[in-house]
């Protein structure tokens, strides 16, 4: 990729910071930043030009100084319980994997996570948690401990045995899933040992049904046209979870 180019997609990552950082959403700004001033820094190397060069470094002299201002409020928060970030996921909107939406958050210090979802119980919402749990296993190396609490459909004979399915496998990477039915439960949340806390209007079901089982969408969830659905991202100090 030429210079040039590099160049103009670093800006166009970085005015989706500034678009997220004025909409409040500081954790998906933050990356935006990072990700496009890591850019620059790399354009910076094949750039001969001696204004280009100073331009670009201002540039990069900018966006570093608002990073750390980003990532000093958003910890000053963090620790005052306030911090609350709000996602709008439009209707047949592309683009919101599981991946997507909570990979930001999810590192080599999480030990545990806890999923709330009532359902959790046809087929593909059992797909659908096997897939985070797919995502966890691949980017939480410390990750020992999941538990889903769920309610059970008496309708849907295999649900347990899908569940057990996922435990068994997981059991492989040395993850424990702890499965627990509530008959009240309503609330949607995933809980993160590291203080993060997602909660997802629709829980994990917030994709629509895709054209067929041949169609773009099929297995690549950015692909999948979505639901309308909100997002609500807190963070809490003192995570007291339990698992079985």
């Amino acid at each position: 990729m030429s210079t040039d180019k590099v160049t103009s997609v670093a800006a166009s990552i970085l005015q989706r910071g500034v678009e997220l950082d004025n909409k409040k959403r500081y954790t998906e700004a933050l990356v935006c930043y990072q990700e496009g001033l890591q850019l620059l820094v790399d354009s910076l190397k094949s750039i001969t030009d001696v204004e280009k060069k100073k331009y670009v470094r201002s540039k990069i002299e900018s966006y570093m100084c608002r990073g750390e201002a980003l990532k000093k409020l958003i910890e000053e928060q963090k620790e005052a319980g306030k911090y609350h970030e709000q996602i709008l996921i439009e209707n047949n909107s592309t683009g919101h994997s599981y991946k997507s939406l909570l990979g930001r958050f999810l590192d080599d210090e999480i030990t545990e996570v806890a999923v709330e979802d009532p359902y959790i119980r046809s087929l593909h919402q059992c797909q659908n948690f096997l897939r985070l749990c797919e995502l966890l296993v691949k980017s939480c190396s410390n990750l020992r401990h999941i538990n889903l609490l769920t309610s059970l459909d008496g309708s849907v004979k295999d649900q347990r045995p899908w569940l057990e399915n996922v435990k068994s496998s997981l059991l492989r990477y040395n993850i424990h899933l702890t499965i627990n039915f509530s008959p009240t439960l309503h609330d949607r949340q995933i809980r993160l040992s590291s203080g993060w806390i997602i909660k997802i209007g629709r829980g994990l079901d917030y994709f629509k049904a895709p054209d067929g089982k041949f169609a773009l969408g099929a297995f690549d969830l950015d692909l999948r046209p979505c639901h309308e659905t909100t997002v609500d991202v807190f963070h809490s100090k003192d995570v007291k979870q339990s698992y079985g």
